[in-house]
């Protein structure tokens, strides 16, 4: 029997019970009160498991965000790829690969802008902060590959390029002046400056 066809052992999957019940009571937390107004101990005794078991899976409320909205994020890059491969214009599938990670983000805008910056700043090494990088890097190769299409760039330039509208979107949803912005709104800016990056 090979090991991926070896049956979960009872610790495995009570640890991916806990794991989802944290997730799911972190996540509905967040979205009613936002990641400010939650305390750990309220994650806890939603997720029906005490403090320390918290802190098995998470060490922080930061943490705890990374977990919910990792989720939400990679979902959000599939649904944009997906609709990208459907579009032929350039800019347009960019957008379409940009617009419901936008809306992920801006669900609860405190939520999201503080994901970006655990994101940013958070410890690289940390498992949680990893899988988001990781999307990061994901969003990153499947921008290039729609800008792979564009008559002026190559391979390395459209990676470069793809760099650019990540570094675009992600400082378009974190920035204090867009904090009131609607997402038509954010989207709208985003979607501007690319139009100028791709017209060189």
């Amino acid at each position: 029997m090979s090991l991926a066809s070896q049956p979960v052992g009872r610790r495995e999957r009570n640890k991916q019970q806990k794991l989802d019940r944290i997730t799911a009571a972190a996540s509905e937390l967040f979205a009613e009160h936002g990641i400010e107004d939650v305390t750990t101990q309220q994650i806890a005794d939603k997720a029906d498991i005490g403090t320390g078991t918290l802190f098995l899976y998470a060490k922080s409320k930061g943490e705890l965000l990374l977990l919910v909205q990792n989720a939400h994020y990679a979902e959000a890059l599939q649904r944009g790829r997906a609709d990208a491969e459907t579009i032929s214009d350039v800019l347009n599938a960019v957008m379409a690969i940009v617009q419901p990670i936008v809306e992920c983000n801006r669900i609860q805008v405190d939520n999201g802008r503080t994901y970006l910056r655990e994101m940013v700043f958070g410890d690289p090494e940390e498992p949680r902060h990893s899988e988001a990088l990781s999307i990061v890097a994901q969003t990153e190769e499947a921008t290039a590959a729609v800008l792979g299409r564009h008559e002026q760039a190559g391979a390395g330039d459209a990676a470069t390029m793809a760099r650019i509208v990540t570094a675009i979107m992600f400082l378009s949803m974190a920035a204090s002046v867009n904090a009131a912005l609607s997402i038509d709104d954010i989207v709208r800016d985003i979607r501007a400056q690319v139009g100028v990056l791709l017209s060189r």
